[in-house]
């Protein structure tokens, strides 16, 4: 049996954790609530949600892949980039999402019956760059930046002053996929995310590695480990995901730290860099 955990980071804010330790965030306003991520869909993320709220819930999906929206056709009202169609379609028959889950500790304690079913995408709402979901006393914006996949956004939560990220700006940010977009077109979107949200944050949650507040430093970091990248300047320390191999932009360190102290990191394809 799956079971979820949460704690409360904010009055507003709770995060929740999945399978993989990845980590949800729910955020409550007034009038209704805003699922940000839905984990893998190994077990009822729908019923565990509602033990932590009575109010009606929407799902804003940072991307498409399957540790982030394959929980969501649990959900009534879905909101997902449609650029990343391609890659939610990609994740959802069960032998992609039983070998991603193959890499959790309690992978060997689920059973079929623990599996959500998975629609397809297309009762998804559009979600796009600009949004404004007014929740009651709190509203979230989408922040558009395209680079982990080609949909990927960031959520800022105004009142909070808090940007959460996904997958597209963190500690350990996969850039290798073929659909992911090369180095130098990614920084281009960073910078415009980081332009779009200044002044209007103070912190940054991740949905990955311990569940902490992260400085706004962190976007001006990964956009330094880019510069490097294109300058040559990297370790590029071997990596292997699931069969794929890339580079470590930066030496870690155990927690995912970079050897050098800082935070922000990137994995890479070095036939990837260059638009």
């Amino acid at each position: 049996m799956v079971r979820f955990e949460s704690e409360k980071v904010t009055e507003r804010v709770t995060r929740i954790y999945g399978l993989t330790r990845e980590q949800m965030y729910l955020v409550e306003g007034d009038e209704r609530a805003a699922l940000i991520d839905t984990g893998s869909g190994a077990g009822s993320l729908r019923a565990y949600v509602e033990t932590l709220t009575q109010k009606p819930v929407i799902v804003l999906l940072t991307h498409g892949h399957v540790d982030h929206a394959l929980g969501a056709p649990e959900f009534d009202t879905v909101y997902m980039n449609r650029a990343d169609d391609y890659i939610y379609n990609q994740h959802c028959p069960l032998p992609v999402r039983m070998g991603y889950l193959s890499q959790a500790p309690a992978y060997a304690g689920i059973v079929p019956e623990d599996y959500i079913p998975v629609t397809s995408c297309d009762a998804f709402r559009d979600l796009k760059d600009g949004d404004v979901f007014d929740l009651g006393g709190i509203h979230i914006e989408i922040l558009a930046c395209p680079g982990h996949t080609r949909g990927s956004v960031c959520m800022l939560l105004a009142e909070e002053r808090t940007l959460i990220t996904g997958d597209a700006c963190n500690t350990f940010t996969f850039l290798f996929d073929d659909y992911s977009l090369k180095i130098s077109a990614y920084e281009k979107n960073l910078q415009s995310l980081k332009e779009k949200a200044a002044g209007r944050f103070d912190r940054i949650y991740l949905s990955h590695g311990p569940g902490r507040e992260y400085p706004m430093t962190l976007i001006d970091e990964v956009l330094e480990v880019c510069e490097d990248i294109k300058a040559g300047r990297c370790d590029d320390v071997p990596f292997d995901f699931m069969g794929r191999k890339a580079l470590i932009a930066k030496a870690c360190v155990p927690q995912e730290l970079r050897a050098d102290g800082k935070l922000g990191n990137i994995v890479y394809d070095a036939d990837r860099i260059w638009e």
